[in-house]
């Protein structure tokens, strides 16, 4: 085991300004928590409304030089970025199950996901493309070519994060825009570290700011009335989203947005229960359930429902609960007594409008923020964990006659992020894909995302996408040059 002590005393507790470590300007700091214990890790900085302004002089400053800077320039950056990230995977790793909870076997997944997005847009950034054609009408040419936007401001959540970071960062910089980055007040301590590890990398100072903050709008809102800001990217719940899309359009900002999901997982008749119960375990426990792509609505066939039930809750009975650093530990605890009081909200609503708790239903043992694995069978159409997102180890159970009432439960939200579906059918498989209203379909398969796939979603689940080759568009603006 690494030393925890070391560990927290080595990593970077001040802002990133200018290429920097600095402390905030009102000289404040706020303390970061392990959710397994309550304990205090760390106290970092505070950062203010002041050193927004400062990031925001650092990142003006810069934009010129960074999108003059040769593509592979700007390549090799992000690739020695990666190659240091990779380097450090177990201090990444440890960290980000000390400030968030996650499993330690998780949190080194996250290490080789989130630094894929430095690799890959270093691949990207070679590859910015325009077009020259002749105008149809004979009487000039059409030179279409592709600039960056600009500075950016990302405003990352705290579920996953490293790769919550470089899946923003990583496009930005291949494209030649400077960033902003305020990650969650729960966990700024992996995004600190990703910062020295820029700075290790050669990134020139200003292309990349750091603040870390308590006071989330205090410090955002006067970064969104800065006439130098050309951006903003933002993952975290549709409610805080609606609000930055609404400060946004007073400057027309470019935005793109990763908000809550509600993610339907539906298990038809023909399926193999075997597979999708496994794909409804990954589905649904990865990160402890606290992820957008989470499946939140279990739609089963009735055909199948009882023995499909069954099955899933052995396996979530079986699953080991405690704090993530520990050997075997399979779940861990969830981020804050908040979120696993409105977790154990939605579990008491269910069961008194009537679904069954076939396993767990309380909070966990010990002094941290557990809660244990849960089934709830018979979920009625009236329990609000249908609706909200649970963001928790909860697995709802639903029924349903027939694919196209299968379809109709799956697209029964205001949300529209993921959704899985499993059967043996492949004309089955293609139909209900296509009709479903989300962003990306898991076709027997519980773990979808992708660093070469474009993740986003429709209705009210976001705007734009992120990663894959349609990942670097959402920083570049089109030119069009009218030649004679």
């Amino acid at each position: 085991m690494q030393d925890i002590a070391a560990l927290l005393a080595a990593v970077p507790t001040g802002l990133w300004i200018g290429g920097e470590q600095v402390q905030a300007s009102n000289g404040r700091t706020f303390a970061v928590h392990n959710p397994a214990t309550g304990e205090v890790l760390v106290e970092v900085a505070d950062a203010s409304p002041e050193d927004g302004a400062r990031a925001m002089d650092a990142a003006a400053a810069a934009q010129g030089s960074w999108a003059a800077t040769p593509a592979r320039e700007r390549a090799e950056i992000l690739r020695k970025a990666w190659e240091l990230v990779i380097e450090r995977r177990d201090d990444f790793a440890l960290l980000m199950t000390l400030e968030m909870g996650k499993p330690l076997a998780e949190a080194q997944g996250e290490v080789n996901y989130g630094g894929e997005f430095l690799r890959w847009f270093s691949e990207e950034a070679v590859r910015i493309n325009g077009r020259y054609t002749p105008s149809p009408s004979g009487n000039g040419r059409i030179l279409v070519t592709k600039q960056p936007v600009g500075p950016t401001l990302a405003i990352t959540p705290w579920n996953f994060p490293l790769a919550m970071g470089t899946r923003k960062i990583a496009p930005a910089f291949a494209a030649g825009c400077t960033m902003v980055v305020k990650p969650a007040a729960e966990t700024p301590l992996t995004m600190l570290l990703l910062g020295q590890v820029f700075a290790d990398a050669g990134l020139p100072a200003g292309v990349l700011s750091i603040l870390p903050t308590s006071q989330a709008a205090a410090l955002t809102d006067p970064m969104f009335d800065d006439a130098r800001l050309r951006k903003i990217t933002f993952t975290g719940s549709t409610g805080v989203g609606k609000v930055l899309l609404a400060q946004a359009a007073t400057r027309v900002l470019r935005t793109s947005m990763e908000l809550g999901g509600n993610a339907p997982f539906v298990v038809f008749d023909d399926a193999d229960l075997d597979a999708a119960v496994d794909g409804a375990m990954a589905a649904k426990m990865r990160n402890t359930g606290e992820a957008c792509t989470a499946a939140n609505r279990i739609h089963v066939d009735n055909a199948v429902r009882t023995e499909f039930t069954a099955k899933l809750t052995a396996r979530m009975q079986a699953l080991k609960v405690g704090p993530g650093h520990l050997e075997g530990t399979q779940v861990g605890p969830l981020i804050t007594e908040k979120q696993r009081s409105s977790v154990a909200d939605l579990v008491r609503d269910a069961a008194e409008k009537g679904a069954v708790v076939t396993t767990g239903g309380n909070n966990g043992a010990g002094e941290g923020y557990f809660y244990e694995p849960t089934v709830l069978a018979d979920v009625t159409a009236d329990a609000r964990i249908l609706r909200e997102e649970v963001f928790g180890p909860v697995a709802a159970i639903t029924g349903f006659d027939g694919e196209d009432e299968g379809v109709a439960a799956a697209n029964n939200t205001e949300f529209g992020l993921a959704a899985y579906i499993y059967t043996k059918d492949l004309d089955r498989a293609f139909r209900v894909a296509e009709a479903l209203e989300s962003g990306m379909v898991g076709v027997n398969r519980g773990i979808i995302s992708d660093v070469a796939a474009p993740f986003g979603g429709v209705k009210e689940s976001g705007i734009g996408r992120e990663s894959g080759s349609e990942g670097i568009e959402e920083y570049l603006e089109i030119k069009y040059i009218a030649f004679q």
